[in-house]
């Protein structure tokens, strides 16, 4: 989550080549560095419903617990509520329905960044248990409609309710129901960058499947085995998916932008308020808002409401991933370590997975439905591992155990999502089938 930061030392931008730097301005040499960001749903500790931010065993008091550890709260104003904590590079932070998130810090390895989110996980697990809560494992919330669902208190969400709600079907399914797990990386120059982004855009229906996880809805089987990702991709048409730029092997910065400014706004925030022309960014880029030109400030909150399956900011992102439990998530971070930051790597990865937009996209919907029991995608996840599994041995060894549960999956034959669908389907109550999935 964007924490949408005060609107300080702003500059007007002119010309797309001046979101072009943005990227450009990004670039890093030396060791790329690994991130790890995970979400996770929040239920009472002996029931199946939704927590609210307030009260003394809302989701405000478990932010609030953290304060004594030395983590910094962020408000939107003086006398606002919590809705945010920092500490040095690492944010913990809430998506729209009380997903509970750590964006942690950048590291050299993949274990650095996996024993972050495991201490994490301890020291949230001990704070929860004290209000009440309980922390799940699952991409989906499987339980509970839209209309049943809190609003946490951040004036970006009432915005993007407003003008992401009207854009698609399960625009409010993605903010309320969500939760992921995602990878974040570094790149040199916008060749490697393209590398990067083409194949781990190539390799989405693997990601999808291996990490699939959220195959009930609204307390009934949804006929996805991950349903998290098939509402990603019905949001908006505009800012999510896999644009086939990312597929076909043409990525530049400048069509990332060209794609970025046909997007309509979210919102623009001007003097502490969160307004909603109707204007893609293209059209603010070009005449400006009520007399002022477009800043660089909304370029970044522009940038953090596109949602496709991989994502340049300051960073990289792999979104693709269903959240899973904690040595999932390591694995996550070891995989696309292993994936992409070796280029013999990325080079066999690219050529083992689908290069036309059509093939990539029949792949994607069979992920979603059907996970890894979809035909084709075992074989070519155990590829996959493979190539990664021989990246992270010629980078680092030490990461290479980190795979072990992946390993597993794959030997299985089966996604997570089928774990969830058996004990769903042999459960005395919901709330002993949240407890199987408890974190």
């Amino acid at each position: 989550m964007s924490l949408d930061a005060r609107q300080t030392e702003v500059q007007p931008l002119t010309s797309a080549q001046a979101l072009e730097d943005t990227f450009r301005s990004a670039e890093r040499d030396g060791v790329g560095l690994v991130g790890l960001e995970h979400e996770k749903l929040l239920f009472p500790v002996d029931g199946a419903g939704a927590v609210p931010y307030e009260g003394r065993g809302g989701v405000g008091a478990l932010l609030e617990s953290f304060l004594p550890d030395g983590w910094e709260p962020f408000r939107e104003g003086p006398g606002l509520p919590v809705i945010a904590l920092t500490k040095g590079r690492v944010t913990i932070s809430l998506e729209p329905g009380g997903q509970f998130e750590l964006s942690g810090a950048p590291y050299p390895t993949a274990r650095e960044a996996h024993a972050e989110n495991v201490a994490h996980l301890e020291r949230l697990k001990t704070h929860a248990s004290s209000l009440g809560q309980r922390l799940v494992g699952l991409g989906y919330r499987p339980f509970l409609r839209l209309s049943e669902m809190p609003w946490m208190p951040k004036s970006r969400y009432g915005a993007m309710q407003q003008t992401l709600g009207t854009r698609g079907s399960h625009a409010l399914d993605m903010m309320l129901m969500t939760t992921t797990s995602q990878v974040s990386l570094d790149w040199r120059d916008e060749a490697d960058c393209a590398r990067k982004v083409t194949a781990a855009a190539r390799m989405t229906p693997v990601t999808v499947a291996l990490f699939a996880n959220s195959p009930i809805v609204q307390g009934a089987v949804s006929g996805f085995h991950s349903f998290r990702s098939r509402v990603w991709n019905d949001v908006d048409p505009a800012r999510c998916g896999t644009p086939a730029f990312m597929i076909d092997g043409s990525f530049s910065y400048r069509k990332y932008v060209e794609w970025a400014l046909a997007a309509p706004l979210l919102f623009l925030r001007r003097d502490g308020q969160y307004l909603t022309p109707k204007l893609t960014f293209g059209q603010l880029l070009a005449g400006g808002f009520e007399g002022q030109p477009a800043l660089d400030t909304d370029w970044v909150d522009h940038l953090s409401t596109l949602f496709p399956e991989v994502r340049i900011k300051r960073v990289l992102e792999v979104r693709s991933a269903d959240a899973v439990d904690g040595p999932m998530t390591g694995a996550l971070a070891a995989l696309i370590r292993g994936l992409l930051y070796d280029r013999q790597a990325v080079d066999e990865l690219m050529a083992a997975t689908p290069k036309t937009v059509e093939h990539h996209r029949e792949l994607h919907l069979a992920a979603q439905r059907e996970g890894l029991e979809a035909k084709g995608l075992l074989e070519l996840s155990r590829d996959v591992l493979a190539i990664a599994r021989a990246g992270l041995t010629r980078l680092d060894p030490a990461d290479v155990p980190l795979l072990a549960p992946l390993e597993a999956v794959i030997e299985s034959g089966r996604s997570p999502s089928a774990r969830v669908l058996e004990a769903f389907g042999t459960r005395t109550s919901d709330s002993a089938f949240l407890q199987q999935f408890t974190l």
